[in-house]
């Protein structure tokens, strides 16, 4: 990408969003479009349609979302699967109707069935039922990479979907009923440790394994896809639907560890020195949810900031709300 080029992030006031714009800012990129909810309605197709013939955005990068944890997903289904069908809708068709010149459309490891072998690769993708608990959003995700795909096909766009492991970094929703596990947790141990609580109680069995990623080094994956030369960049499109992988690459650090081993390392990085009680009443959601990114490291890229390290940065984020 040329660092003149017209870039649009959509969602840049997110973690995923906002982490993009650093890393674009950091590479010296002068022209982003930028967009709040207020000034534009992603779910509002026509709306969209005219920012697009307006600004005439070269690259897209397309982290808007309405996202959350299993207690947001399972109190607001029918918002997770309408506003995110809505707003990739919107964009995703824009993008090919004003000619951009690439798309990166961000989704979800959720996107892979509950049960997918570990680690997950991309060709795993529609090969057994997702988990219950997130499927609305995981259906809409399912659904953008979908179309880019058949946009590719049917009009040669050059539209590409990532799909990140579980994400934490400044930016964050701590939101203590919609949030994500770290976010969720940073919250409990701090809040805990300024009470004198004596222990926190955390979801579910603590036996599932999760990968993080932190998110400037999802942003730095995410530029990194884009301004790959035409040669490598192009086979990651596949065009057939009926031939070889969708358009697709994972994003991740390709280790995980357990809920149970996450809570004692936020519980470090906090200093909260209380126990920690796990409530097995509470749904674990899927098992294990590794990123085979096989694909993205063969490209070249690697991640740079271990998870510990990145979690001693969120909460000095958190800290600073």
């Amino acid at each position: 990408m040329d660092r003149n080029a017209r870039i649009y992030v959509a969602g840049h006031r997110g973690l995923v969003g906002s982490a993009i714009v650093r890393n674009l800012q950091g590479r010296g990129c002068r022209n982003l479009l930028l967009r709040t909810h207020a000034e534009l309605d992603l779910t509002d197709a026509a709306a969209t349609d005219a920012f697009f013939a307006q600004e005439k955005p070269e690259y897209v990068f397309l982290a808007a979302a309405k996202v959350g944890g299993i207690v947001a997903n399972d109190t607001y289904p029918a918002e997770f699967i309408h506003d995110n069908l809505a707003i990739q809708s919107s964009i995703i068709h824009s993008a090919w109707k004003h000619g951009v010149t690439r798309l990166l459309f961000l989704g979800s490891s959720c996107i892979y069935p509950r049960l997918a072998p570990q680690p997950m690769k991309e060709e795993h993708l529609l090969t057994g039922p997702l988990e219950p608990t997130n499927r609305p959003y995981a259906l809409a995700k399912i659904a953008g990479i979908e179309m880019c795909w058949s946009y590719n096909r049917q009009y040669g766009t050059r539209f590409l979907a990532a799909m990140p492991t579980n994400l934490y970094g400044p930016g964050d929703n701590y939101h203590p009923q919609n949030s994500h596990v770290i976010p969720a947790l940073i919250r409990k141990f701090h809040e805990a440790k300024v009470a004198g609580s004596p222990s926190v109680t955390v979801w579910g069995t603590g036996t599932p394994r999760r990968e993080f990623l932190y998110s400037d080094d999802m942003a730095d994956a995410c530029v990194f896809l884009m301004e790959l030369p035409g040669a490598q960049f192009e086979p990651l499109l596949a065009g057939d639907r009926n031939d070889g992988l969708p358009p697709l690459v994972n994003i991740g650090v390709g280790e995980d560890l357990t809920i149970r081993e996450l809570a004692e390392t936020v519980r470090k990085v906090v200093g909260y020195e209380g126990d920690i009680v796990f409530d097995a009443t509470r749904p674990d959601g899927t098992p294990r949810k590794l990123m085979d990114v096989g694909r993205l490291y063969g490209m070249g890229w690697r991640p740079q900031v271990p998870l510990e390290e990145g979690l001693r940065r969120a909460y000095l984020d958190f800290g600073l709300r």
